[in-house]
């Protein structure tokens, strides 16, 4: 096997090893695919400070995330269907984020359930929630996740409409998969895949499947989930939430400056510049281009996290400089699970965390602290 030297190659070897239509879903926009696009390329537009002559030694990435240590300002975004990259796979995750020091967070969407999580972790999870019409499915996932000792509840605001992503619907995407001549295709060329996935339980939605009401089999399940996201989800439902949570409470998908300034009056420990990986509003901003403005207009006020296209370390460091106090990465994870399961992730995060490492150095800079907008050349923002 050729060396795994960057986030791309993790990723052409997923390719080979997942299934088409689960690969797909992992790395797919919606419509245009012109905002996922723009979530990689915006970053190549920001250049950096080289500095010579300083000293660069003893060098640490180390920092804090809503208080909560961490190696380095990476955490591992909530990705649905996360399990069907690898069999059992939001486990394998969240325990190499888990020994690498970084946080882990289970989407509501999972595979595998917050109990099975919690099952092979010792320190405590995120905890990702959507916010479903059913609230006394809300308020079970709220009281499941405190029961596993989840530390942070993410609430993802910007879902309450699916994006449609072209690429989905052509493959027929459910989770597991139908067992139509083209998906059988898809799974025999993918052995190793198949092998895998024969020996774990965890194929379906956990989270949902014996919990939701009136949810005894697949054919439920699926109807339950497509008219389950609330279209009328407001600010009022955030302090619900907060309330019933109690903890620290993220929210995730904010890309507007009038939308960061009425988070910060929830009372929020932090929210994250995201676009839902360019899976929601075809033809918004990236994430990286809107970061500088949301933190000028509340970054005195929340902590301000960035989702969204990090594809190496570089990428992170430019997003620290632009004023984010955390990062997240989805797909360079599930490329890292997809190809080589649990070491793959780990591999992810050692790759990240080396670039990242290198760059500070390379930018005259030893601790993250001292990382801001000074390191940062040229900025189209």
């Amino acid at each position: 096997m050729a060396p795994i030297l960057e986030i791309a190659d993790l990723k052409k070897l997923a390719r080979k090893r997942v299934p088409k239509l689960f690969f797909d879903y992992a790395d797919s926009g919606s419509y245009t695919e012109s905002t996922y696009r723009a979530n990689e390329n915006d970053y190549a537009r920001i250049k950096l400070r080289q500095r010579v002559l300083v000293d660069m030694s003893n060098r640490s990435l180390e920092t804090t995330m809503i208080g909560e240590k961490v190696t380095m300002p990476v955490a591992l975004s909530p990705t649905g269907l996360t399990g069907m990259q690898h069999a059992d796979g939001e486990m394998l995750a969240a325990q190499a984020a888990e020994e690498f020091g970084v946080p882990f967070t289970l989407s509501t969407m999972s595979i595998c359930s917050i109990e099975d999580v919690a099952s092979v972790t010792r320190r405590p999870f995120w905890f990702q929630l959507y916010v479903m019409r059913d609230r006394d499915f809300v308020i079970n996932l709220i009281e499941r996740a405190r029961a596993a000792r989840c530390s942070a509840l993410v609430l993802t605001a910007d879902l309450q409409i699916l994006g449609q992503r072209h690429k989905d619907i052509r493959n027929s995407l459910s989770a597991p998969p139908k067992l139509t001549p083209k998906h059988l295709f898809q799974m025999a060329m993918r052995p190793r895949w198949c092998w895998d996935m024969l020996h774990t339980q965890r194929r379906t939605f956990r989270n949902i499947h014996g919990h939701a009401k009136n949810v005894s089999d697949l054919a439920s399940l699926g109807a339950w989930t497509n008219e389950q996201f609330d279209p009328k989800l407001s600010w009022d439902d955030v302090a619900w939430i907060k309330e019933r949570w109690g903890g620290k409470l993220i929210i995730k998908g904010i890309l507007d400056v009038e939308d960061a300034q009425m988070a910060a009056k929830t009372g929020a420990d932090a929210i994250i510049v995201s676009n839902h990986g360019g899976r929601q509003l075809d033809g918004a901003h990236s994430s990286i281009a809107m970061l500088p403005r949301i933190v000028d207009a509340v970054g005195d006020q929340i902590e301000v996290h960035l989702d969204g296209g990090i594809r190496s370390g570089q990428d992170v460091l430019k997003a620290i400089a632009l004023g984010a106090k955390g990062t997240y990465i989805g797909r360079p994870f599930l490329y890292g699970l997809g190809a080589m399961g649990k070491q793959g992730v780990t591999t992810a995060l050692e790759i990240i965390q080396k670039e990242m490492d290198v760059t500070m150095a390379l930018c005259g800079k030893r601790q993250l602290a001292d990382i801001d907008r000074t390191i940062i050349a040229e900025s189209p923002f």
